[in-house]
C-alpha cells in the first residue's frame, strides 16, 4: 500500500534562501543547491567502498533495509535518541529523495517500505549512484562531485582512498566533522577517518600494506565564502544562519536546500553607520609606516534591551576576512568586565574572613586604591604560582588612596576591583557573569586577574551583558533572527525570553556608576551623546585589547580593538596604535568609534 513517489521532492524545488533586514527589505540571497550528478563509474571504487564500509558494508547483499537497525531506530526514537544510525544506504537514499527529514515512526515506516520496493526495482549500482549524487556533505554541497570540489578542489574521479574516507566521515554530519569549524571537529574527523580506513581493511577493500601508507590526515582546504556576501552582509548572514541552526530552526542541510525567508533583527541604517564610524577611525592607521598598525582589527555590536542584535561590524569585508571580529572568543575584556564584578559585589556582599558572615557592599564601601597593594584572601595575601604575592597594578601606576567602590568603577581603578573579586568570591562573580550572558567557554581562569577581565567574551555578548544594567536587571539573550517562513508558512523557531538576572536596585547602582564614568570618569568620550548615556572603558594589563562599552536609548554597544596575527591568532600589544603616544590609553581608539557611531 506504500507507493514510491514519482517526483524527487528535494531537488525539483531547489530555491534561494532570502535574508531580510529588520524593516523587511531584502538583505541577501543565499543557499542555491550546489549539486552535480556524475556516473558511478567515475567515482573510484576505493571511494565507494570507503562510504560503504563506514555506512553499510552489507549493501550489495541486503534487501534494502536492516531489520535490526530499524528495531534499534524505533527504540531510540521512543526514548528520544537519534534514529539515523539504523538506516541502510538504500534507506538513506529514500530519505534524501522522497521523504522529509522529520524524526517520526511514520516516516521511518514509509522509509523502510519504499526502500524494499526500490531495492527490487533498481540495481544496487543505481541506488549507490543515486545516494552518492544526492547526499549532503556540508559546505552547501550535495553529491560526491561537489563535495570533492568543496573540500579538495578536485573532481570526484581524482579522489583517493584517504580522501574518500574523510568524505565518508562528513556524511555523518558536516557540523560535527568538518575540521575547519573547530578543534573538536578536527579530532572527531581524524578519528572517524582512521576508523573508516581500518574498516575498509576489515571488509577486504583495502590491503594492510596500503592502509599503512595513510598515516597523515588529508586536510581539506579552507571553506570558500559565497559570493554576494561582501562587506558586512556575510557576517550578518553567518550569524543569522548559526542562530537558526542552534535554536530549533532549519538544519544546516535544510538551509542548503533553500526556500526559506529569514527576517533578521539587523537594522540597515545602524549597520551602515557603524561601518562608517570604524572606517573613519581607520584613516588614522598606516600599516606601511608603523608596525603598531599592522593586523589591527575592530569588532563592534549593538544589542537592544530586548536582545535583538541591531548592528555589528565583523571586519573590513567578509569575502576577504571570514573571521568575525564582533563574535570572538580570544580577546580579553579587561576592565570592561569591572561592572560585572561590581554587580556581583552589590548583589552578594563580601566575606573577608573565612567562616564569617557576609557584609553588605555598597557604592560607598571604601577600598584601598593605591598602586602595588597586596591582593588579600580571607587567610592572608594571595600567592601566585610564581611564588610571589599578587599585587594590584593600576593604569599608569597611579595611586588613589582610600576610594569608594563607585568611584573606582568610574575611574577604572584596578586594585579595588581585584580585591572586590576575592572578597565576593570568584565563584559568585563567575555566576553573575553567566547570568549576564557571558558564555562559559569564554570565562577566564579563577585567579585575581579574573576580576580584571581575563575572560574573553565577544562584543556581542559584552553589549548584551550591559543591557541588564540599562534595563533594571532584566536581560534577554542576544538573537539575530526574528521570524522564518517557507512557502508562506511560519517555521518553528525558539526565541529567547527576558529574565531577571539582577535585583533592580543593583542594576540601578551599576547604571549610576556607568553614567558617572561618562560625566566625570574615564568614559568622558561619550558625553556628547547625551545626558543619559552610560559607558565604561576597557584595557588589559598586557595592552592586547581596548574596549568601549556603553548604552543610550535602550541600545547597548560594545566596540573592541585588538591586533591579531591571522595565522597564529596570537594577540599583540596596542602600544603606539595609530601613532598615539605610548601613554595614550588603549580604549581611546574604540571610544572614538563608539562616539562617532552613537552620535550618527
Amino acid at each position: 500500500m506504500t507507493d514510491i513517489p514519482k517526483d524527487l521532492n528535494s531537488f525539483a524545488t531547489q530555491q534561494n534562501n532570502v535574508y531580510f533586514w529588520a524593516d523587511g527589505t531584502e538583505m541577501a540571497r543565499t543557499g542555491l543547491v550546489n549539486r552535480q550528478e556524475v556516473p558511478l563509474e567515475t567515482v573510484p571504487e576505493s571511494v565507494r567502498w570507503a562510504v560503504l564500509s563506514a555506512e553499510n558494508a552489507s549493501f550489495y547483499s541486503d534487501p534494502g533495509i536492516s531489520v535490526k537497525g530499524i528495531g534499534r531506530a524505533a527504540l531510540t526514537l521512543v526514548t528520544g535518541g537519534d534514529t539515523q544510525g539504523g538506516s541502510t544506504i538504500t534507506q538513506q537514499y529514500v530519505k534524501n529523495i522522497y521523504l522529509n527529514q522529520e524524526q517520526s515512526l511514520g516516516r521511518k515506516v514509509d522509509e523502510a517500505f519504499i526502500a524494499v520496493k526500490l531495492d527490487r526495482r533498481l540495481s544496487k549500482d543505481e541506488i549507490l549512484a543515486g545516494y552518492l549524487n544526492t547526499s549532503w556533505f556540508g559546505r552547501g554541497s550535495y553529491g560526491i562531485e561537489r563535495a570533492a570540489l568543496a573540500y579538495y578542489g578536485k573532481h570526484a574521479s581524482e579522489l583517493g582512498p584517504s580522501e574518500g574516507a574523510f568524505l565518508a566521515a562528513v556524511l555523518k554530519g558536516a557540523g560535527l566533522y568538518d575540521p575547519v569549524l573547530s578543534p573538536d571537529n578536527r579530532k572527531r574527523a581524524v578519528d572517524r577517518w582512521s576508523w573508516t580506513l581500518d574498516r575498509m581493511v576489515e571488509t577486504g577493500h583495502l590491503s594492510r600494506e596500503e592502509r599503512a601508507r595513510y598515516t597523515e590526515f588529508p586536510e581539506p582546504k579552507e571553506r570558500q565564502p559565497q559570493t554576494g556576501l561582501s562587506g558586512q552582509t556575510g557576517y550578518l548572514v553567518d550569524l543569522a544562519r548559526s542562530y537558526l541552526e542552534a535554536n530549533g530552526g532549519p538544519s544546516a542541510a535544510q538551509l542548503d536546500l533553500g526556500g526559506y525567508q529569514i527576517r533578521t533583527t539587523f537594522e540597515r541604517e545602524r549597520t551602515a553607520a557603524l561601518g562608517r564610524a570604524v572606517e573613519e577611525q581607520g584613516k588614522k592607521l598606516d600599516a606601511a609606516q608603523r608596525p603598531a598598525d599592522v593586523n589591527v582589527r575592530v569588532g563592534a555590536a549593538s544589542v537592544a534591551n530586548d536582545g535583538r542584535i541591531l548592528a555589528l561590524y565583523g571586519g573590513p569585508d567578509y569575502l576577504k576576512q571570514g573571521f568575525n571580529n564582533a563574535n570572538t572568543s580570544n580577546v580579553p575584556a579587561g576592565s570592561a568586565f569591572g561592572p560585572i564584578v561590581y554587580a556581583a559585589g552589590l548583589d552578594h556582599g563580601a566575606q573577608r574572613k573565612r567562616g564569617a558572615a557576609r557584609t553588605p557592599v555598597t557604592p560607598g564601601t571604601p577600598y584601598d586604591g593605591n598602586d602595588g597593594i597586596n591582593v588579600m584572601t580571607p587567610e592572608g595575601p594571595y600567592w601566585g604560582r610564581n611564588g610571589k604575592i599578587v599585587t594590584a597594578v593600576n593604569d599608569g601606576r597611579r595611586s588613589y588612596g582610600t576610594i569608594a567602590l563607585r568611584t573606582a568603577v568610574e575611574q577604572s581603578v584596578n586594585g579595588p576591583m581585584a580585591q572586590l573579586g576575592l572578597d565576593v568570591g570568584l565563584d559568585l562573580v563567575r555566576r553573575t557573569a553567566l547570568d549576564l550572558g557571558i558564555l562559559p567557554a569564554t570565562l577566564g581562569e579563577a585567579v585575581p586577574a579574573f576580576a580584571l577581565g581575563n575572560s574573553r567574551p565577544s562584543a556581542i555578548r559584552t553589549a548584551g551583558a550591559y543591557t541588564a544594567f540599562a534595563d533594571g536587571g532584566l536581560r534577554t539573550d542576544p538573537y539575530s533572527v526574528a521570524a522564518v517562513t517557507r512557502g508562506g508558512e511560519p517555521v518553528a523557531l525558539r526565541l529567547p525570553a527576558a529574565a531577571r538576572v539582577l535585583k533592580p536596585e543593583v542594576a540601578r547602582q551599576v547604571d549610576e556608576a556607568l553614567k558617572g564614568a561618562v560625566r566625570e570618569g574615564t568614559a568622558g568620550a561619550a558625553r556628547a551623546a547625551g545626558p543619559q548615556v552610560a559607558g565604561k572603558t576597557g584595557t588589559t594589563q598586557d595592552r592586547t585589547a581596548g574596549w568601549f562599552v556603553g548604552y543610550a536609548g535602550g541600545v547597548s554597544t560594545a566596540v573592541t580593538v585588538f591586533r591579531m596575527d591571522p595565522k597564529t591568532m596570537q594577540l599583540s600589544s596596542l602600544e603606539g596604535l595609530a601613532g598615539a603616544d605610548p601613554n595614550t590609553p588603549d580604549w581611546s581608539y574604540p571610544a572614538a568609534v563608539w562616539a562617532g557611531y552613537v552620535n550618527a
